[in-house]
């Protein structure tokens, strides 16, 4: 269980990332990769990007990579240094300037435990040797546009529902809004300004007057993560837990759901968001279109027996009905 204290000035602190962090998905699908047993969601996500990376010759070099960044309780915090850093480039270089000091802490923290000769590589890292830092940058980049980028698009379009469903709750409600606002995730919870969620172990996050950053992450499965040293910009990374089916409806470049042929683009990709119910304003972030559009859309389908609509508090939230689900499912095999 991981404890928060936000009873004094760090409630009006809180932020929301902009979305998700590139540095952070990446080492969490490098997680993913690593696990024997994943979530049905991403089963469909690993297999094809194994094959991806065997095609394009990085097996050897990720495989190097997963030295660094085991799926384990603990990974060296300097390979995430964002808070919602969307760029790739601008996270590839904050993790190339770290001081030696704490790529030695991290790396030493890393294989404490562990019984055997510490990998060159790790060793070559820790002695902040160039080239090697230098490799490390490249493969991230290389591993990046393999393993996430042919994804974004639904990466996208889950942390922007998810960012319009915390707007929507800090406008209702405050601080205090947003944080009741993460009650819906399994085993969160906040009581007299204490929140509490699952986590690995047993810990207090110490925020000291510091900014906690809460950061959607699409590849984080199971617990959030927080980074170990208190000493840096905190942050919480929190599953978006996506649908399975993802990668079906959301290959690279947006191609078009076949229910958009029946129905319109614009409706089938609407529909598709609701894996959970939704606010208008919610779909219109996610989609890019005005929340006048959205409700449009949302009539449409709602004429059409694709969705429901009910009224919660002064919103307007929307479920896909059976009959939605079946006509993006396609025809039965």
């Amino acid at each position: 269980m991981l404890r928060v204290d936000l009873r004094g000035r760090e409630l009006n602190r809180l932020r929301v990332a902009d979305g998700a962090d590139a540095l952070w998905e990446a080492a969490l699908s490098l997680h993913l990769l690593q696990n024997q047993h994943v979530p049905p969601a991403f089963a469909p996500w690993r297999r094809e990007v194994r094959s991806a990376l065997e095609r394009a010759g990085l097996a050897s070099a990720v495989r190097e990579l997963t030295l660094l960044c085991p799926s384990a309780e603990y990974f060296p915090d300097f390979l995430t240094p964002g808070r919602g850093e969307l760029d790739l480039d601008i996270g590839v270089d904050q993790l190339l300037s770290t001081p030696r000091r704490r790529l030695v802490a991290d790396l030493a923290r890393l294989y404490a435990r562990r019984r055997g000769p510490v990998p060159a590589t790790v060793r070559r890292l820790a002695e902040g040797d160039l080239e090697t830092l230098r490799w490390l940058g490249s493969t991230l980049r290389r591993y990046y546009a393999v393993a996430v980028m042919p994804y974004l698009p639904a990466i996208r379009a889950q942390a922007a529902a998810d960012r319009s469903r915390r707007a929507e709750a800090v406008l209702s409600g405050g601080a205090e809004g947003l944080l009741a606002s993460y009650e819906e995730m399994p085993g969160w919870r906040c009581e007299e300004g204490i929140l509490r969620t699952p986590y690995p172990v047993s810990r207090e996050l110490q925020l000291s007057g510091q900014t906690l950053t809460l950061v959607p992450g699409f590849f984080c499965v199971g617990t959030p993560l927080a980074l170990v040293d208190d000493e840096l910009p905190p942050v919480l990374v929190h599953p978006l837990s996506p649908a399975p089916g993802w990668l079906v409806r959301h290959r690279q470049g947006e191609a078009t759901p076949p229910a958009a042929q029946l129905i319109g683009t614009s409706r089938a990709r609407l529909l598709e968001l609701l894996d959970r119910p939704m606010t208008t304003t919610g779909l219109a972030g996610a989609l890019r279109m005005a929340p006048s559009t959205a409700s449009r859309h949302a009539s449409v389908l709602r004429e059409a027996g694709l969705l429901t609509s009910h009224r919660h508090g002064n919103r307007m939230m929307h479920h896909r009905t059976q009959l939605g689900k079946a006509l993006l499912d396609g025809p039965a095999r």
